[in-house]
């Protein structure tokens, strides 16, 4: 009983240190991005699409999307930071649930790809009307819907590649396991 005890506690210290590190990374890829009209384009999508492929949790995956985007914006540009934390926050949850759940625990490449692609969408949707809140006028919002668009496709695609050629989700899986 008492080793179970002590697999479960290492079980847990690993999640919550792996949530940790891509809460870490998301706040780090916040605090810069690629100047574009009408603000920047951000590459922190890359971090939060790779984390809700990897954690099969949705309370670690809104903790790294929802808060860890927050908290970037909270740092560097703490306008939006509500809408990041609602919107990135869903993306991740929504991710995680369609790569584990619909594959009952194992993500395969298929629902890894279709829950980016909704991903990719919640995040377009729920920048443009929360920058239309913000700033009062929808017209900001059409102004950088491109670049959302960019942004989002760049993180749905990025973290397909890091998962599945790049060898991350095997790496990550095998770790889970020792």
């Amino acid at each position: 009983m008492e080793k179970t005890f002590d697999s479960h506690k290492k079980s847990n210290a690993f999640a919550v240190s792996i949530t940790a590190l891509f809460m870490a990374l998301n706040i780090l890829m916040s605090s810069f991005g690629v100047p574009v009209p009408g603000g920047r384009c951000y590459l922190n999508d890359v971090i939060i699409c790779t984390a809700a492929i990897l954690l099969d949790d949705p309370k670690a995956a809104f903790t790294v999307g929802g808060v860890g985007a927050f908290l970037g914006d909270l740092f560097f540009y703490p306008t939006p930071m509500f809408v990041s934390l609602a919107t990135h926050g869903l993306q991740a949850v929504v991710i995680c649930l369609i790569a584990h759940k619909a594959a009952h625990r194992k993500v395969t490449f298929k629902n890894a790809a279709l829950g980016v692609a909704i991903g990719a969408i919640i995040m377009v949707v729920g920048y443009s009307l929360g920058r239309a809140f913000i700033y009062s006028t929808p017209y900001y919002a059409y102004l950088k819907l491109p670049y959302q668009i960019l942004q989002a496709a760049v993180g749905a695609i990025g973290s397909l590649l890091l998962c599945f050629h790049g060898g991350l989700l095997k790496a990550f899986q095998k770790i889970q396991q020792k």
